[in-house]
């Protein structure tokens, strides 16, 4: 009751029911953005007035033609619009494969478009464009004080180059060798024993801390699972976090059970069943990303460290397809982790092959 007596709610809300604002996503588009038109939208969403769409998404399109458009040139703006069009979101729709964008895929996108944008602003206060751009410039620029986002900045003189809008340009990638952080596995195994044994600690936030520890789960795709993930056959509980689900120890499926029998969304308007195994704020949301990471680092989690280790960890005893299929990870990434790891299962592939061959030449 109190939300709804505030001045911008009643107001939207009487407007939507006298009919003087359209109940559409576009009249809604309309009105400005904030988290309190963001949660009138889930409601609507919710309880089926409106249907649903990737509102990530569509902030992140949003974001683009108001970025694109407020630059400076004519040309900046159409080299901004072809690479926010043709490779931005065009990669993030082709990754996402019809599912929802993470916060962390909008952050990262915005990151890589606002880097183009402070270099073409740099070139055009230095009387230069991207085709008049030489080496030395751009080593000028990089070197400088001013230098924002350089290495997302790399991205975008990679891709002008495969484009040829510029020519004679070096902006090579950073090659990743491993963990910078040292790997800590005792810590990690001691924060899972508190989370499997300690009970004074919310059933959900062990569940998802022990995801981390044990799985290497980042918060953006624990937020994501939903109760179709976990799987009970023959008193046998699985969950799915790639394409192969992974077997629960007794503990962490007790955990799991538990939550798919009593989640609740904390959301009072718009109130359904979820879905999600980690019901988030807004009606028919799932907890956000950043809500999951904040709940994790109350635990004392550090969440990048702890999941290098679990990783790290994971692929000294598992190959790189078996990492990539159980844990939902890609396979470039899980090659990456493998050989970080000194994990070197090729030698072990070909050495259990020949024991296979030589024990059927042997005499039966």
């Amino acid at each position: 009751m109190s939300w709804l007596s505030k001045g911008i709610v009643s107001t939207v809300l009487s407007d939507l029911g006298s009919g003087r604002r359209p109940l559409t996503r576009e009249a809604l588009d309309e009105l400005p953005e904030g988290k309190v038109i963001e949660h009138i939208r889930s409601v609507l969403v919710a309880t089926e007035v409106l249907p649903k769409r990737d509102e990530q998404m569509v902030r992140l399109e949003r974001h683009v033609k108001d970025l694109v458009t407020s630059h400076g040139t004519v040309e900046g703006r159409k080299i901004l619009h072809r690479y926010a069009t043709w490779r931005l979101l065009r990669r993030l729709r082709r990754r996402s494969r019809g599912k929802e964008i993470t916060h962390y895929q909008l952050a990262t996108a915005r990151q890589h478009l606002r880097a183009a944008v402070y270099l073409l602003d740099w070139l055009n206060d230095e009387n230069l464009t991207l085709s008049t751009c030489g080496q030395v410039d751009l080593e000028r620029w990089m070197t400088s004080d001013d230098v924002r986002l350089r290495r997302e900045a790399g991205h975008f003189v990679r891709w002008a180059l495969s484009q040829k809008i510029t020519r004679d340009l070096s902006f090579p990638a950073e090659r990743w060798n491993g963990p910078s952080q040292p790997m800590d596995d005792e810590a990690r195994w001691a924060t899972a024993r508190r989370l499997l044994h300690d009970d004074t600690l919310k059933r959900e936030d062990r569940l998802a801390g022990l995801l981390l520890l044990l799985y290497a789960q980042w918060p953006a795709a624990i937020s994501r699972l939903t109760i179709d993930h976990i799987e009970e056959t023959d008193g046998t509980v699985r969950i799915r976090l790639g394409a192969v689900p992974v077997e629960l120890p007794a503990p962490v499926a007790e955990l799991a059970l538990r939550q798919v029998e009593v989640r609740r969304s904390h959301a009072v308007l718009g109130r359904a069943d979820s879905p999600w195994l980690f019901p988030g704020g807004q009606p028919g949301r799932p907890i956000s990303a950043w809500a999951m990471g904040e709940r994790l680092r109350k635990l004392g989690i550090r969440l990048a460290e702890a999941r290098s280790t679990a990783l790290f960890q994971l692929a000294t005893e598992l190959p790189a397809a078996v990492l990539a299929r159980t844990l939902g990870i890609d396979i470039t990434v899980a090659v990456k982790w493998q050989r970080a790891a000194a994990g070197d299962w090729a030698a072990y592939a070909a050495e259990v092959s020949r024991r296979a061959v030589e024990g059927r030449s042997q005499p039966g």
